[in-house]
């Protein structure tokens, strides 16, 4: 069998040149080398969040991150079964848009918090702030996820966590989108819990969050 760091590699430059087959081919390999959801789900997210680095060094597009979550997310779901594995819904966890109708964003979050093994609620796009508010509690959310696309649009996040905090809810708020990159401290002036800047290392953030410490 080849070493795992080699396949990973493979795993990565598949992704990257879009072709779902040879990733498939290379995942079926970790599968066979290990036979442990850990273990692919840690090649996934891994991979990922190396995809992501380079995207933010403006060596990778942003579609090639888009279509490798998503190609990472269909792959986990596909072995979950043969491993008897089920996506974890504890905590709930919940996805939204904040005004903006934009949905890539919320797309790639979505697709990697699937593949790190977590049942994720999308609650849409163009969302008021009465609206992701409302939908937060009836759905009992623990961790919301609030993308945004314009300045305009992040600063309304502080509504958010005041409605939910005047509704007694204990939501902890994830807030992520190009303001919350542009501005390293934004998310703390607005009331979110950690920064969500980095949708590659979103289930990291999600993990340190649930143990109180500080993102």
């Amino acid at each position: 069998m080849e070493n795992m760091n080699l396949l990973s590699k493979k795993f990565e430059s598949a992704l990257l040149e879009i072709n779902r087959i040879k990733a498939a081919e290379i995942f079926n390999k970790c599968f066979q080398e290990k036979n442990s959801f850990e273990i692919l789900e840690n090649v996934a997210i891994k991979t990922l969040e190396r995809i992501g680095e380079g995207w933010e060094k403006g060596d990778i597009s942003l579609s090639q991150v888009y279509m490798s979550s998503i190609i990472c997310e269909e792959l986990i779901e596909r072995y979950m079964p043969k491993l008897g594995v089920k996506l974890k819904d504890t905590p709930k966890i919940a996805i939204g848009v904040l005004m903006d109708q934009h949905s890539l964003g919320k797309r790639i979050v979505y697709s990697i918090i699937r593949t790190g093994g977590f049942e994720v609620l999308d609650l849409g796009q163009g969302l008021s702030v009465d609206d992701l508010a409302r939908k937060t509690i009836d759905n009992h959310v623990e961790v919301l996820l609030i993308s945004t696309l314009m300045l305009s649009s992040a600063i309304k996040v502080k509504e958010v966590k005041e409605k939910l905090i005047a509704q007694g809810a204990t939501t902890k708020i994830i807030a992520g989108g190009a303001p919350f990159r542009l501005d390293s401290n934004l998310w703390k002036r607005v009331g979110a819990d950690a920064d969500g800047k980095n949708a590659s290392t979103i289930i990291k953030t999600i993990e340190v969050l649930l143990k109180g410490e500080n993102n």
